[in-house]
């Protein structure tokens, strides 16, 4: 027996105990009613804490208790519904578990393919042999046509028939309709067995689903046709025609059958983004090894071959295998397939970098740290595969009506028949006629029901919608999420690293005019001096010398003077760098800076003075820098029509000047993290759906408490693990995105429903005939699978529109 494989995160359940999940593969589901009794089943076995299945992926993910019951007992109770099923593969390698998925996919596909082709080749051929059948039948005064399309269309080419192909209708009656016979049969036992086999199980395990509507329709058509083939005196001797419906068999099945093959085709492209992240890993990486001679070489090994540790060398152009840590050399990496942020990001010494990303420019030699399924590329796709798996609420809808549909119908098609039958015998028809034309009737309302559109509403639009979201950087952890990010009415947003940058950094440098330093000058001195403390301010001066390529000096006599700043020696100058207290203890007079320092500080900047040899040489401000498009995003945020809130621990001054600069004007400041979690459940109280939007260890509990929790990209990976939507470039734009595409899918779902459960309303009703009395419209059994065969169809290309949303 394979391996269970199951998350290495194990949660705590409601009791204190744990609880486990697994994802089992499911065979055999064909509409929105097999995916409910099989979600129903699994819902009531002993220990099963969720159970979610998902049509779209053909699986059931199921989180249970594993002291009550195990993934093999899962599986076993799937099997008792009469559908297939398996223990996940051992393998964790989600490449790997995407090709087998493909593999299967594309098998499914060809087969669909080549029995719809031969069924409709087919039934092309039983509509023309049907041809001389019906004139030898015309002689039958009391004769019913069961399909009005097909009697049409056999009636508008008969004349021409007869004169293409007179040998046709020089051929015996008997042969030709045991001909028919015989190749409908085929036809039903080779491309149409699944239908009859799905059918019986169903029907052993006391259930019915979109398989038992066409096995009763066709299966009805068919021995209808076999009585008229063995025994047509019973027909004729009540003046009824003899007609046989073995064309229609035929091409109901080859409609079906099509309509699914475009199905399994359509439904394959939901899966693009995650195939085109599978195409992202190399399958080859060139290492260096060591040589007998002490030096080292450099060898091409199989991706699975590559180690913890090993050096790995990558030249400009070459995609990175595996993530790792700049050991030597520089570059710019072109990081769009996880940002979506076309710009290549510049790498040196140090800097970490992500397998399947591009590297533009130079070549480096960097160490191997995390691999297979560890690696940030594999734990996007296996996030991006459980989303896809997932189940949004509103599929709810669906599953309620799915579990009676099936029964509903076949009850809808027997009274049809009782009705038909009843109207034409108290209007002077013949038993024989009146039960032909109910029989058409009925068959037409089995046949054009479809389950498969209800089950398919919402799984494809939450896979394109997922999907479309990693190509833009946004991961989002599911359909609930991504439902729920479609009602958000406020947004909270954390201030740090958030709408700012996240680290201070140098804003300003204010020189006195009676000093000759340069702005550069100065700020060499500052940063010398700095090198040796602790201070976040300190390392901000730093940090910006260094961006600006500076030459610092290593400084002597340092004196760390604790709240007011520092001294020392650098080089043969004497600096001293700190508040307006440390200038008054020095004997500098600070007053010619005084306007320019209190400006400063009102845009909520930290301001330190320095003094070069005793004499005060200028100010340097401080600040965490507002991100480039932060403003324009909280607009965009705004023009949505939410309620934008920003939330910080920073005094009121700070946050406040923050938010004049962005164009917020609801602010809570100076909360710690459990306050947030507060203020997030306030927002709640009133009544308003919330999003909250943070980067940090602090900002998890408030993730966890709203109803949306959104992770910078740029952030902790506790604050990535806690959110529901992570996005993966460090800026708001992605917000903005999210929320966008949530709201866009949410309209495709209600789309796809509303026309899954329109399309039978209406459909339904015109089978069973309610337009005949006043328009004289009955449609076909053939046109009614047809139909059937568009509305799946439909559903999903609609979802598909989401892929260029």
């Amino acid at each position: 027996m394979p391996e269970v494989l199951v998350p290495a995160d194990v949660s705590p359940d409601a009791a204190g105990g744990s609880v486990q999940t697994v994802t089992l593969p499911v065979m055999g589901m064909t509409c929105a009613a097999c995916q409910s009794r099989v979600q129903r089943q699994l819902s009531r076995a002993p220990g099963v804490v969720d159970a979610s299945v998902n049509l779209l992926m053909g699986s059931a993910t199921v989180t249970f208790d594993p002291a009550v019951s195990s993934a093999a007992a899962l599986v076993q109770r799937v099997l008792e519904t009469g559908y297939g099923a398996e223990l996940p593969a051992a393998t964790d390698d989600v490449v790997e578990q995407l090709a087998a998925r493909d593999a299967t996919t594309s098998h499914e596909y060809d087969a669909l393919r080549v029995r719809a082709i031969v069924s409709g080749v087919a039934g092309v051929v039983a509509m023309l042999a049907s041809m001389p059948l019906m004139a030898a039948n015309a002689h039958v005064g009391m004769g019913v046509v069961a399909d009005p399309f097909m009697r049409w269309v056999m009636q508008g080419l008969s004349p021409w028939l007869q004169s293409a192909m007179p040998w046709l209708y020089a051929i015996p009656t008997a042969v030709l309709t045991w001909s028919l016979l015989v190749m409908t049969l085929g036809v039903m036992v080779w491309a149409g067995r699944q239908f009859y086999v799905s059918a019986w199980q169903a029907l052993r395990h006391r259930a019915a689903d979109m398989n038992t509507l066409v096995a009763v329709g066709t299966g009805a058509a068919f021995l209808y046709s076999l009585l008229a083939t063995v025994m047509p005196e019973l027909f004729t001797r009540h003046g009824v025609a003899p007609d046989v419906y073995f064309e229609a068999v035929v091409f109901i099945i080859a409609l079906i059958l099509t309509g699914r093959m475009f199905e399994a085709r359509a439904t394959r492209s939901t899966a693009t983004a995650l195939r085109a992240l599978a195409a992202l890993r190399p399958t080859t990486a060139r290492v260096m090894r060591p040589t007998p001679d002490g030096g080292e070489t450099e060898v091409e090994l199989q991706l699975r071959d590559v180690r913890t540790n090993d050096v790995l060398v990558i030249r400009p152009g070459e995609r990175l295998p595996v993530d790792g840590v700049i050991e030597s050399g520089s570059s710019a990496v072109d990081e769009s397939m996880l940002t979506g942020e076309s710009m290549p990001v510049a790498k040196q010494s140090g800097d970490r970098v992500i397998g399947g990303t591009i590297n533009a420019t130079g070549a480096f030699r960097y160490r191997a740290t995390t691999l297979g399924s560890r690696s940030v590329l594999a734990q996007i796709m296996m996030l991006m595969r459980d989303a896809q798996a997932s189940r949004a609420p509103i599929q709810g809808l669906a599953d309620r009506i799915s579990a009676v549909f099936v029964p509903t119908v076949i009850v809808l098609s027997m009274i049809t028949f009782a009705v038909w039958f009843a109207v034409l015998w108290n209007a002077g028809a013949g038993g024989g006629a009146a039960s032909v034309r109910a029989f058409a009737a009925a068959v037409a309302v089995l046949i054009i029901a479809c389950p498969c559109a209800m089950g398919l509403a919402v799984p494809t639009a939450v896979m394109v919608a997922t999907g479309r979201g990693a190509e833009g950087g946004v991961l989002i952890k599911g359909g609930e999420a991504l439902q729920r990010a479609g009602a958000i009415t406020t947004i909270v947003l954390d201030k740090t690293g958030t709408i700012t940058e996240g680290r201070p950094a140098v804003t300003d440098i204010v020189r006195t005019s009676a000093q000759l330093l340069s702005d550069d000058a100065l700020l060499t001195m500052a940063a010398s001096l700095e090198q040796l403390s602790e201070h976040p301010v300190a390392g901000a001066i730093v940090r910006s010398a260094q961006q600006r390529s500076l030459t610092l000096e290593q400084p002597t006599a340092f004196e760390s003077l604790t709240g007011r700043g520092a001294t020392a020696m650098v080089g043969s100058r004497w600096v001293a760098i700190g508040n307006a207290t440390l200038m008054q203890e020095l004997s500098l007079d600070v007053t010619a800076l005084d306007d320019a320092a209190h400006a400063l500080a009102a845009m909520a900047k930290t301001v330190v003075y320095v003094a070069v040899d005793g004499t005060l040489a200028g100010v340097i401000a401080v600040a965490d820098p507002v991100r480039a498009d932060s403003a324009s995003a909280i607009a965009s945020l705004q023009a949505l029509g939410l309620d934008v809130v920003m939330l910080t621990g920073d005094n009121v001054q700070t946050a406040e000047a923050v938010a004049r600069a962005v164009g917020i004007t609801r602010v809570i400041a100076g909360v710690l993290p459990a306050g947030k979690v507060h203020a997030v459940r306030e927002e709640q109280g009133a009544g308003r759906v919330v999003a909250m939007v943070g980067d940090g260890v602090n900002d998890a509990p408030a993730l966890v408490q709203a109803d949306v929790g959104i992770a910078i990209g740029t952030g902790t990976d506790v604050a990535l693990e806690a959110a529901d939507i992570a996005l993966m470039r460090g800026d708001l734009a992605g917000v903005v995105r999210a929320i966008a595409l949530s709201r866009r899918t949410m309209r495709t779902m209600r789309q796809n429903l509303f026309w899954a459960f329109v399309y039978n309303v209406i459909g339904i009703p015109v089978a069973a005939g309610v337009l005949y009395p006043m328009f004289g419209v009955l449609l076909s059994p053939v046109l009614a699978s047809a139909a059937m065969a568009f509305s799946s169809v439909s559903v999903v290309t609609n979802s598909l529109r989401l892929k260029t949303a």
